[in-house]
Parts: C-alpha cells; sequence; structure tokens
C-alpha cells in the first residue's frame, strides 16, 4: 500500500476512534453518514479496531426502517495509565481507564523532598497502583509524572525551585524500574490539559489554568491546544511580579506572584496571625476560617493577591476562561469573592466581558489525571499509526 494511503487509512480510523469515544453508541451507518465514507471503509476500518480492542459490540439499536444496527462503544478498559502529581508537599498517584476515569488512587505527604527520596516514593506507589491495574489486553500502557517546574520538551526538568531540583531526570529513573513509556509534565501545563478534556474547560477553546498549591503555575490553552512556547517553558508566571522590593523566592528573583497568593503564603501568614509554630495545614485553616475572623481575614488578602495576578493574565492574553485549581481550589469559597471584587474593579472592562471564572471540577486531580491523559493520547496514536511506523 502506498505511503499516502496508509496515512489516509490511519487518520479515518483515528477519526472513527474519536466518534466511537464521544458520541457512543452509535452505529456503523451513522459513523459512515458523519465522516462521509462509504459503508464498506467504515465496516472494515471498525473491524480492525474491534481486533485491536479498542471497541466493541453490544446490542442493536433503534431501526429508521431497516434491520436494527449493531451499536458500537469505545472500549475503555483495554488498558489503564498512571498518572503522578509530584507536589511540593505531597504525592498523588491515580490509575485510570483509557476514559481517564479513575480505579485507584494513592497518596503521601512529602516532608523531604530530596530527588533520591522523592523518587523513591514515587517508584513505591507505582508499584503499588500497578497491582491494582486489572486484566485487560494491553495492561498499564504507561505513566505520567507532573512536576512542578521547568519541564524542556524531552521530559528533563531544567529547573523546580520549590523542590531544589536543577537539570535532572526522573525519568530515565523510571524507564529503568518499569520498562514502560514514561512522560514528564510540567504539572500546571497537565492540569490545564485535564480540565479541557475531563473537566471544567471543555466548553472553552482558549482558557487559563492556574495551579495554585505551594507554588503557582500556569497552563495556557489556546485554539483548544496546549501553548507551551518555542522551547516548551511557557507558563511560569508564579514567578511574575507582583510586589517591587517584595519577599525573596527560590528562583532568584523577589516579590513573585506565588509568595503572596499561595498555599504557603496563606500558610505562613496564618502562623503569624496565631503565633503558632506548629505545622498548619490549608484543611485546618479552612475549618479555622469559620470561627476566627483573622483566619478569614488572611484569606481575604490570598484572594486579593490571587486577583492581582488573574487581573494580569487576563489583561495580557483575554481568555474566555480562567480555572483556579490544585489545592487553593478546597478555599474556593472564601476566596473567589476577593479575587473578583479585586477583578471587578482593577481589570480592563472589555477584557471581562463574557470572562468565566472558575475553580476547578477535577479539585486536587487536574495533574494527575492530565499526565494520565498524555498518555492516552500516546498509546492511542501509537496504536492506531503502528502500520505507518512498521513500514519504515
Amino acid at each position: 500500500m502506498k505511503w499516502d494511503q496508509q496515512v489516509g487509512k490511519a487518520n479515518n480510523k483515528q477519526q472513527i476512534l474519536t466518534i466511537i469515544k464521544n458520541d457512543a453508541p452509535i452505529s456503523r451507518a451513522e459513523i459512515a453518514s458523519k465522516l462521509g465514507l462509504t459503508k464498506g471503509t467504515v465496516s472494515s476500518l471498525i473491524n480492525e479496531l474491534l481486533e485491536a480492542h479498542l471497541c466493541y459490540e453490544i446490542g442493536p439499536g433503534e431501526s429508521s426502517g431497516g434491520r436494527r444496527p449493531v451499536m458500537l462503544l469505545f472500549n475503555e478498559h483495554a488498558g489503564f495509565t498512571i498518572g503522578i502529581d509530584l507536589g511540593v508537599n505531597y504525592i498523588l498517584g491515580v490509575l485510570t481507564n483509557l476514559n481517564g476515569e479513575i480505579i485507584e488512587e494513592q497518596k503521601t505527604w512529602l516532608k523531604d523532598v530530596e530527588f533520591n527520596h522523592s523518587v523513591k516514593l514515587v517508584k513505591e506507589m507505582v508499584h503499588l497502583l500497578l497491582q491494582s491495574a486489572p486484566n485487560s489486553p494491553y495492561g498499564v500502557i504507561g505513566i505520567g509524572i507532573g512536576v512542578p517546574g521547568i519541564v524542556n520538551k524531552d521530559g528533563q526538568i531544567l529547573l523546580a525551585p520549590n523542590l531544589g531540583w536543577k537539570n535532572i531526570s526522573i525519568k530515565d529513573e523510571l524507564e529503568k524500574e518499569f520498562n514502560l513509556p514514561i512522560i514528564v509534565e510540567n504539572e500546571a501545563n497537565a492540569g490545564a490539559y485535564a480540565e479541557k478534556q475531563f473537566g471544567a474547560g471543555k466548553r472553552y477553546e482558549n482558557l487559563i489554568y492556574i495551579s495554585a498549591g505551594i507554588g503557582i503555575g500556569v497552563g495556557f490553552i489556546l485554539h483548544n491546544e496546549l501553548y507551551r512556547g518555542s522551547s516548551g517553558l511557557a507558563g511560569e508566571m508564579g514567578h511574575m511580579i507582583v510586589e517591587e522590593n517584595g519577599t525573596a523566592c527560590s528562583c532568584g528573583s523577589r516579590g513573585c506572584f506565588e509568595l503572596y497568593a499561595s498555599e504557603q503564603a496563606l500558610i505562613k501568614a496564618a502562623k503569624l496571625h496565631l503565633n503558632s509554630k506548629k505545622d498548619l495545614s490549608l484543611e485546618d485553616l479552612i475549618e479555622l476560617a469559620r470561627t476566627d475572623k483573622g483566619i478569614k481575614n488572611v484569606f481575604d488578602t490570598i484572594g486579593k493577591y490571587l486577583g492581582i495576578g488573574v487581573n494580569n493574565i487576563v489583561n495580557t492574553f483575554n481568555p474566555q476562561q480562567i480555572i483556579i485549581g490544585n489545592r487553593l481550589a478546597m478555599a474556593k469559597d472564601l476566596l473567589y469573592h476577593p479575587l473578583r471584587h479585586f477583578i471587578n474593579n482593577h481589570t480592563l472592562t472589555h477584557s471581562l466581558e463574557d470572562l468565566d471564572i472558575s475553580f476547578s471540577e477535577l479539585s486536587i486531580y487536574s495533574s494527575a489525571l492530565g499526565v494520565s491523559a498524555y498518555v492516552i493520547d500516546t498509546f492511542l496514536i501509537s496504536t492506531l499509526f503502528e502500520e505507518l511506523n512498521e513500514s519504515k
């Protein structure tokens, strides 16, 4: 078969599978009508998808006059993926099916961020998730890792200031251990991708995801595509300056956004208010804010600084939607009004028209689900285009 014919066939198969995923249950005739392909071509390609275990047939659907058509469904249990969100103070891992639905999860708090220790904990978590994977035609198809730092296109971690990592590769360590495809991505990019695929961003072409945890990262979906920048380094807006000559940051600058609008900023301010040296968690402070007006004021201040950052982002990019995710999304009831108040009083009026400001629907799972989605996409493309790869 000629190369261009092989490419055309693979593209058609990809489109068919996408329709089955999005519109199932659906018949062969309906797919042929949507794509403008002959029923014979569609039937032949679907047979290949059935053989590859990527879809399956269920009982007949409703008849439009003739025989009742056999309906098709996407086989979300053909394989499973592992997504790891490697945060600054936690590691969250999920096992998902091919639709990004969580089958199993693991979480551990991270008190020592030294690289070898962190990798050890990640490996232990992956082993636990592998053991919980159900039997399937493809097994676990790969592992995705979301990291709070600058990651290049080869998956190398160039700089993760809040972890103290520089020019280091977790990808190599995991490939040796598990012999599976490994994808490493900036956690904010992963969060943006997950919100677009599964969460609050489904309806929008242009959205910006703010990952607000111990640090702050930003992911951009522009014209339905993840924007990484020319070298894959876009999104480090946690280090834009919001206070001239402000607090020194681990990135080497001063007055960075994440020092004033993040979980670490919240905890630091709360400890000052309470005159406490005890460890405090975000969960503790959300509960305290019900009865302690000073803690409520701390949340108001964090919300205001979130508003400052959102103002700068909105005036620069004019997105349809801003999504605030990661751990601070758990405090949305405390943060939304001070954030919105600042935006309403400072952001360009025309930029506010039709702007949707949301908190993540995926809560703490955005990054882990985002890297899982990357693994799924890579697997499906490589499987559908396998014939092309073999003929090279």
